[in-house]
């Protein structure tokens, strides 16, 4: 059976209009951000605008990169910003806030600086400088490769990193991700003799197990750890960011210690003190706003995910460094049958400087023809930044032009 959760990152500020691959800014990501501010005035409160969630121009589109899911089940998922229920009595908007905690034997501790060796507090300058997601990663190296969640830095320009040992705060560069597997990977340039999270095996996790789960829940730094046990293997779960970024994600640990908005990327221990996990996602319920269930990444597959990331792998759910970007945002039927139409460009992108506007069409990138935004995501995505390339447009008037553009770096994805 599988779920529909909510992601658990907190958002700090306004979602604004901005380009990501599924604008076909990037062209790595399926993700249109919505024009509809989400505040996060004060953590546990979260609407929009209007507290009814509607997006402007329909630009609510986030695909997802789904997990095959041997199910066969389906998932359909709520308007964004309506902080609606699943029918389980459970809320799927991930900013609703979780003061409680979970269930589990403790929720609510203060992680103990031996919890927190190895752990670090992650803030992702998102949309552009529009808005700030938090989130926690561990060290994999001691000389600054981090593993967190993907949905922890997904549309991010910029990426600071807390070591909470240390106390001291780096601007972290994307070595890959794996939208599809919830993992990436980065590095924190020019240190060493950085502590290290302390690994173990998920091979071994059994139903009835105590665990712990730490992170910078709420953006409350450092001092999150929720006690319970292993309620379930093997889970099959649909997680989004407010019914946004849809993930399709398979063989989770499920427990009911209270995983909070935040705790992403962050590591859940067993009783020995070691990382069984990597804390993912969680069930809120929508009465009492506390936790129904936590799930984690089991660690040996965040682990093989993130080698294969380090190891240079490139795939269709392996990618390297940061997208290509073109710079131009589309509505969420943009598809004219003769190209697709531009709702607006992002400032100094390539495609600002080809002179490209909202209500042009783009129709041809690099060569190859575009008529659907799938096809333009497509020939974004065969291209590196730094790339020059053609693109072929049509103004509101109907002309037609051709410039050659330097392709730009995308947020993560």
């Amino acid at each position: 059976m599988s779920t529909q959760l909510a992601h658990k990152r907190t958002l700090a500020a306004a979602i604004v209009a901005a380009v990501a691959a599924g604008a076909l800014g990037v062209g790595a990501a399926d993700a249109v951000f919505s024009s509809d501010a989400l505040s996060t005035t004060s953590y546990g409160a979260s609407q929009s605008p209007s507290g009814q969630g509607s997006s402007s121009g329909g630009t609510d589109v986030w695909p997802g990169n789904p997990w095959d899911d041997q199910s066969g089940s389906t998932q359909t998922w709520p308007t964004p910003g309506n902080g609606s229920s699943d029918g389980s009595g459970s809320t799927v908007d991930p900013h609703a806030g979780l003061p409680t905690g979970g269930t589990g034997t403790s929720t609510g501790a203060q992680a103990t600086s031996k919890q927190l060796v190895g752990v670090v507090n992650i803030e992702s300058i998102v949309n552009y400088g529009g808005g700030v997601a938090a989130g926690t990663g561990m060290v994999l190296t001691s000389t600054g490769r981090i593993l967190t969640n993907n949905h922890v830095i997904d549309g991010a320009t910029t990426v600071k990193v807390t070591d909470l040992t240390t106390n001291k705060t780096y601007t972290a560069r994307v070595v890959g991700t794996s939208p599809a597997n919830d993992i990436a990977v980065l590095q924190i340039p020019n240190v060493s003799g950085l502590r290290t999270a302390n690994f173990g095996s998920s091979a071994k996790v059994a139903v009835g197990d105590t665990v712990t789960g730490v992170g910078n829940a709420g953006d409350n730094p450092g001092t999150a750890a929720s006690t319970g046990t292993v309620t379930a293997l093997n889970r099959s779960i649909t997680a989004s960011d407010n019914g946004a970024n849809a993930e399709r994600l398979t063989g989770l640990i499920e427990t009911d210690a209270g995983i909070q908005a935040g705790d992403s990327g962050g590591p859940m221990y067993a009783t020995d003190g070691t990382v069984i996990g990597m804390n993912t996602a969680a069930e809120v319920s929508q009465q009492t706003g506390t936790t129904i269930a936590g799930y984690a990444i089991p660690i040996d597959h965040a682990l093989s995910i993130a080698a294969r990331i380090v190891g240079g792998e490139v795939s269709s759910t392996i990618h390297q460094g940061l997208p290509a970007f073109l710079g131009v945002t589309i509505a969420a039927q943009a598809s004219t049958g003769q190209g697709v139409a531009v709702s607006g460009v992002v400032p100094g992108s390539a495609a600002a400087q080809a002179g490209i506007t909202a209500g042009d069409t783009v129709t041809a990138l690099g060569g190859t023809s575009a008529s659907t935004a799938a096809q333009l995501r497509a020939a974004v995505s065969s291209h590196h930044p730094g790339d020059r390339v053609s693109v072929t447009w049509t103004d509101s008037s109907g002309v037609s032009h051709t410039a050659t553009v330097t392709l730009g770096t995308g947020p993560a994805d």
